[in-house]
């Protein structure tokens, strides 16, 4: 069961409070190349993301929030590291949320001051603690570990509440996969602001995958967390499909069209890998329940995909369409792929 947490909009946005789970991801461009920066988030949102999020490491990127967040459709969040005065002029210029990093933003002095002006203009904050940034006392207590991860950030949260902030988002983030799932757990158990998961650093798309899938599914199949980003070091849109892909496997969202596909084998005489990739590119954009099946033979293929509302199977030089596991029409392996998508259109389209 998903755990209860205090509700937080951003930009619109609601996350936490018992909303399903949101998908965020961050801009890889230069925020004060605007036009750059602008055609990234928008390329984000048609993937599928909800709240992005953008660097902020000089005045010339704060300066360029209010520009961005013009021309944008997603909640933007601002984030900051080592400077207050940035994360004041990003709000001051339009960011619907900001992110600090307790451990390089400053002391109580600094927090009260980027307190003040998040109350000004009355939007949330994420306290983000990572492995590789903690203050020095937290490290000299605990080491690297889950607790220190947790009391840095639920120390910084304490006296932004001290200040009167609210609106408080957390994430515990490390590289180390179990260190990750340690601490948001122990984190869970301590607080009732909404969680921010995410791998940090997980490393380019194969193993960025693996180990966010790891990371971020066990958290998310014990009912912790309220927002998700798959950290990826490639095109940011890849993130947002992994994501939606994390939240479908542990069954989190039910609006999609699921394609299942046989690993092939010897028994597979016709190019069913390459139909499986073309299928789920095509029917990525839909937002409906549906299960199309692409096996590579006739043999097991349409008893295994039986639940599948359509689905394609090939041998000896054709290719049997079946529903529900049902034969209804063979056709030439030259022709099935342009067979297929016609079925895919009837079912998803009704053409």
């Amino acid at each position: 069961m998903k755990k209860q947490t205090k509700l937080v909009t951003v930009g619109g946005v609601k996350i936490g409070g018992g909303e399903r789970i949101k998908i965020q991801s961050m801009t890889t461009t230069k925020t004060s190349d605007i036009q750059k920066t602008v055609a990234q988030i928008n390329a984000l949102q048609k993937a599928g993301c909800e709240i992005v999020r953008a660097a902020v490491s000089d005045e010339a990127d704060a300066l360029a929030v209010r520009e961005v967040v013009e021309k944008i459709n997603l909640p933007f969040v601002a984030d900051i590291h080592f400077s207050p005065k940035l994360a004041v002029m990003a709000i001051e210029n339009g960011a619907d949320k900001v992110r600090i990093n307790p451990g390089n933003i400053g002391g109580e002095k600094e927090i009260q001051y980027v307190a003040d002006c998040i109350k000004a203009h009355k939007i949330p904050v994420r306290v983000g603690a990572n492995a590789g940034s903690l203050e020095k006392n937290f490290l000299e207590k605990y080491g690297r570990t889950a607790e220190a991860l947790v009391e840095s950030a639920l120390y910084n949260v304490g006296i932004l509440e001290k200040f009167g902030v609210n609106d408080i988002v957390i994430s515990v983030k490390a590289s180390d996969v179990p260190l990750t799932v340690k601490a948001y757990t122990l984190l869970s158990q301590k607080t009732d602001y909404p969680l921010h998961l995410g791998v940090t650093e997980a490393g380019t798309t194969e193993a960025g995958v693996v180990k966010s899938a790891v990371g971020i599914g066990t958290l998310l199949l014990q009912g912790i967390g309220d927002t998700i980003r798959v950290s990826l070091t490639d095109d940011p849109t890849k993130e947002v499909y992994a994501a939606q892909h994390i939240l479908r496997a542990c069954g989190l969202d039910g609006e999609f069209v699921e394609v299942v596909s046989c690993p092939t084998c010897g028994r597979c005489s016709w190019e069913s890998m390459g139909l499986a990739n073309k299928v789920t590119e095509f029917v990525r954009p839909y937002k409906k329940r549906a299960k199309i099946a692409v096996m590579g033979c006739v043999v097991n293929g349409p008893g295994e995909a039986k639940d599948a509302d359509i689905g394609i199977a090939g041998g000896n030089g054709s290719c049997l369409l079946f529903r529900k596991g049902e034969p209804y029409k063979k056709v030439s392996a030259e022709n099935a792929e342009e067979e297929f998508f016609k079925e895919i259109r009837l079912l998803l389209d009704g053409e």
